[in-house]
């Protein structure tokens, strides 16, 4: 009997790595283009290797394929001996003959929303190690030569559940990555995100979405493109953790506002943004003074989020006229603001507020500077000190001016902070960020050290993130208007376009549910061997 079942087993095994199938594209590979690969049949456990070559490849395709938990669908990134990922260039780009998707207009990769493949809610996607640029100019697709909207994005999200982004290069278009409302479970980790949005604009992002439950950690945010007035990262989420990210320039680092989805609105994790172990910097003359806006802009504060949880970051300011921490959108928000090590450093610390105007910010534990004020206009909203703040001349990073953060053996940021609010309980500060893309393990200390770094211990298995530079720095956002501020990028949450212009459409919204679901326990872990097994033999 028990030989019987194992045979049955090894059948099954046999089955599901048969079915799993490596496309590997790229110099002596057997597919020579991106669009060789047939996206529209793809199945769960397969995986598309795209090798670097020296000229960039000039495509864009939709990932619309349900993969599962166990068997996810994988669209990787090889790097060259240089340490050089692909470069997907999407100007001039072209598109597989058998794909049809509309909103082709709106990003190199987009997922979901697609007559070919037939339309469903794409699921258990993971897309890592590619360089996206230059959603600019125009493309041939399904009505021959067409323009990119402005808003096109190196990664469009249309819709979608179980998510990864991953090591990914998001350069040089109108939004680095754009993510709509009908996508859940999102992990956006180890990305560089640069040189996005358009000049003179307010609209464009290097990061703009809205999800159920999105988490962004490890990432590097550099500053917009020249000229640009986008924020760095901007937010409409429920669910959304901020951890472990370097968030560097842009018209605000966060942009934390309400969702236009009454779905998102309704869930519990709307109520509570979770902001922690980031360093966010902000540079001389970079758009707007305040770093952080939380609660809304649509205008309807009825939708607008209530609760910011804001500890151990390390923030600094190099401007030398004013900086704002944080402006709350209201009276109906209340940012909890502890642990954090807040330095203007360029202005003798005398120039920082901690508010504009609205909302209840309880602050406690954090270092700041001599002279720091609670707002620098009319106190409408409240400022509750809740003990345990410290000031002083010097913070003890090792090396300020070469933005090395940590803490000398002698800082004043040692031992010092205070206890989070309970609410953050589930979000220990375990982590901290490795400059650039990197993570590590951050030992336990009580009292906790103050800002985003404690005492570090390389993450054993961590691979080397290595995402080589792709030319001259972006500059900075350009010149700001350092007391109004640039004004919020209008009402309303991001649109995911216009929908299937042009082909029917059979919407499946796929429920809650998983098509072939996962398999658990042993047969699972069986499973994920047999995959592993069948993809170390490269097809062709």
């Amino acid at each position: 009997m028990r030989s019987s079942r194992l045979l049955l087993l090894f059948v099954v095994l046999q089955s599901l790595a048969a079915q799993a199938t490596e496309y590997r594209v790229g110099p002596g590979q057997t597919y020579t283009s991106i669009g060789a690969v047939p996206w529209e049949s793809l199945q769960p456990g397969d995986t598309v290797f795209i090798h670097a070559r020296p000229s960039p490849y000039v495509e864009k395709w939709v990932l619309g394929r349900r993969g599962t938990a166990s068997a996810p669908i994988t669209v990787r990134g090889v790097r060259d001996a240089q340490g050089n990922l692909p470069v997907i260039v999407g100007e001039s780009a072209t598109t597989r003959s058998q794909l049809n998707f509309w909103n082709e207009a709106r990003g190199i990769l987009k997922i979901g929303g697609a007559n070919t493949p037939a339309d469903t809610l794409p699921a258990y996607l993971v897309v890592e190690d590619l360089h996206l640029t230059r959603a600019r100019g125009t493309f041939t697709g399904r009505a021959g030569l067409t323009a990119y909207e402005a808003n096109a994005a190196g990664i469009f999200i249309e819709k979608g559940e179980h998510i990864t982004i991953r090591g990914c290069i998001l350069e040089d278009n109108g939004n680095g990555l754009f993510i709509a409302n009908e996508t859940t479970d999102v992990l956006v980790e180890r990305n560089a995100f640069r040189g996005n949005g358009n000049s003179g604009s307010i609209l464009e992002h290097n990061a703009y979405t809205e999800a159920l439950g999105i988490t962004f950690q490890f990432n590097h945010f550099g500053p917009p493109c020249d000229g640009c007035e986008g924020n760095n990262l901007k937010d409409r989420s429920a669910g959304t953790v901020v951890r472990y990210n370097w968030i560097e320039g842009g018209n605000r680092q966060l942009d934390l506002v309400d969702s236009g989805s009454a779905k998102l609105r309704a869930d519990a994790s709307y109520g509570r943004t979770f902001v922690y172990g980031n360093v966010l910097v902000e540079p001389e003359g970079a758009g707007n003074r305040q770093i952080i806006h939380f609660g809304g802009d649509s205008g309807t504060t009825a939708n607008y989020r209530s609760q910011l949880y804001l500890f151990h970051n390390t923030i600094v300011s190099t401007r030398t006229d004013r900086t704002t921490l944080l402006r709350l959108s209201d009276n109906a928000q209340t940012a909890h603001v502890t642990g954090n090590v807040v330095l203007v450093a360029a202005a003798g610390g005398n120039t920082l507020s901690l508010t504009d105007s609205a909302g209840t910010l309880r602050h406690g534990g954090n270092w700041y500077r001599p002279g720091y004020v609670s707002t620098f206009g009319t106190l409408n909203g409240a400022v509750v000190d809740m003990g345990g703040n410290l000031t002083g001349s010097d913070p003890g990073f090792v090396d300020l001016a070469g933005q090395d953060f940590h803490l000398t053996s002698g800082s004043a940021l040692r031992s010092k902070a205070i206890a989070p609010p309970s609410e953050t309980s589930g979000f220990p500060l375990d982590q901290q960020y490795v400059k650039h893309l990197g993570g590590e393990t951050r030992e336990a200390s009580t009292p906790a050290h103050i800002g985003a770094f404690g005492d570090g211990r390389p993450n054993p298995g961590t691979p080397d993130s290595g995402t080589p530079d792709a030319g001259p720095g972006t500059p900075d956002a350009g010149p700001g208007t350092p007391d109004s501020g640039t004004p919020d990028a209008g009402p309303g949450a991001p649109d995911s376009g216009t929908g299937n212009p042009g082909g029917p459409r059979n919407d499946d919204d796929g429920g809650c549910g998983a098509v072939g679901g996962g398999l658990v326990g042993p047969l699972g872990v069986l499973a994920l061997m047999a995959l592993a097994l069948r993809r170390r033999r490269p097809q062709g």
